[in-house]
């Protein structure tokens, strides 16, 4: 059985937004919430959105023979319209996307990939100081480490994407990007397969990310993340490395809060963590230098995470909290790290995605929220439900719960 991506995955499980950089992940100011599902384009509508498109990639320095080439026999791929539409009516739960990203298959193909590629990983780690085991977690999510690169033609899911313009420009712009590869003779027309979403090779860049932080680690004149592992492996580091990944400091860490822990601190140094009573959960010190903030992924009965900036650049691969999470878990696993230790509060009520839409508006309302109420629990939301918290004396743990709404709806 061949392993899910992390885009499907996630999707799959009701996360978002659900497109990712993968890699190259599509960054939550460019990435709108849903809109109406878009209608499929029609052959005249397909043919006159290639029209349009012409002058922007003429403008782009394309070429009217890689034009033609790039389009020739390519028509709108219905099935990818259809996967636009798919929006789960419940978001699962954290717990569940983790059981399922970071199964034991997955940290032991890790481990072997660790042993395979001991060379080139701890080289790619010297150049560009992310850590290994980091470049593997991704590589395990995106992919499962090759088994499934996707299988799809790239111009025309991302031609499909931009016709019906689903997530405003930003698959044109991409679609024009895997152009600019053609012409500039960095990939040939047949080697553009990936996922639904343009997303390709081992660790699924975009186009646009393929053009900014491909890296040719053979030194044989190619880039080549589809076949290559050693290329993969380095431009992973490199777009890591390139978005701020600071060397030497982990990604997060889980804690334990002491008895009677003012939740109110949120973000801080190391050494104000240290003096309010925070522990590792595995009994390693802080970081004895840098801040932190506290994460809460199923509220203060569950996990709590102590998140450095490095998360912050994980996310740049993928805005998913939830992906961020599993990246860094299965990274700590690969390594030998333990497993969380706090329980999931499995049993707890969850808002359904009507339910978080609801909390969204009103957050709105309040001044506290100026995002789009889209159902999906991300910073934003997070952050809002914080503030109100705090303004009517519970605990700020940022979680939306059905008591919390409650709450709200009852004007208390």
């Amino acid at each position: 059985m061949r392993r899910l991506s992390a885009f499907v995955l996630a999707a799959m499980l009701g996360f978002g937004p659900a497109l990712a950089q993968t890699t190259g992940s599509i960054n939550q100011a460019r990435a709108q919430a849903p809109k109406p599902a878009p209608r499929p384009t029609t052959s005249a509508g397909f043919d006159g959105f290639l029209k349009t498109l012409w002058p922007l990639a003429q403008a782009r320095g394309i070429s009217r023979k890689t034009f033609d080439l790039a389009f020739q026999g390519v028509v709108p791929d219905p099935s990818i319209v259809a996967l636009t539409r798919k929006q789960s009516e419940f978001v699962a739960p954290i717990w569940s996307y983790l059981n399922s990203a970071v199964g034991g298959a997955r940290i032991s193909r890790g481990r072997d990939m660790l042993a395979a590629h001991a060379g080139v990983l701890a080289q790619a780690e010297s150049r560009y100081g992310v850590p290994k085991e980091i470049i593997l977690g991704i590589w395990g999510m995106e992919t499962n480490y090759g088994s499934f690169k996707g299988d799809k033609d790239v111009i025309r899911s991302l031609a499909t994407l931009a016709s019906i313009r689903y997530r405003g420009d930003f698959f044109r712009d991409e679609l024009l990007t895997a152009l600019e590869l053609i012409e500039k003779g960095y990939v040939e027309r047949s080697e553009l397969r990936g996922s639904w979403a343009g997303a390709m090779g081992h660790t699924q860049f975009m186009p646009s990310s393929y053009l900014k932080y491909a890296v040719d680690w053979t030194g044989n004149g190619h880039a080549d993340i589809w076949n290559s592992s050693s290329d993969a492996i380095a431009s992973t580091a490199n777009y890591l490395r390139s978005h701020g990944w600071v060397p030497g400091l982990p990604w997060g860490m889980e804690v334990t809060l002491p008895d009677g822990f003012d939740h109110r601190l949120d973000k801080a140094s190391f050494a104000a963590f240290r003096a309010a009573g925070l522990r590792r959960t595995d009994g390693r010190p802080l970081p004895s230098s840098g801040e932190g903030r506290l994460f809460y992924p199923a509220g203060h009965t569950g996990p709590v995470m102590l998140l450095t900036a490095n998360f912050d650049v994980i996310k740049s691969y993928n805005s998913s909290d939830a992906y961020a999470l599993a990246v860094g878990h299965l990274a700590d696993r690969i390594m030998g790290r333990p497993a969380i230790q706090a329980d999931w509060p499995v049993k707890a009520a969850r808002l359904d995605m009507a339910g978080t839409k609801d909390l969204q508006r009103r957050l709105k309302a309040l001044g506290l929220y100026d995002h789009d109420a889209d159902g999906r629990v991300g910073t934003g939301t997070r952050e809002a439900v914080r503030r109100y918290q705090i303004s009517v004396g519970e605990i700020a743990d940022g979680y939306p719960t059905p008591a919390l709404l409650a709450r709200m709806r009852a004007g208390r």
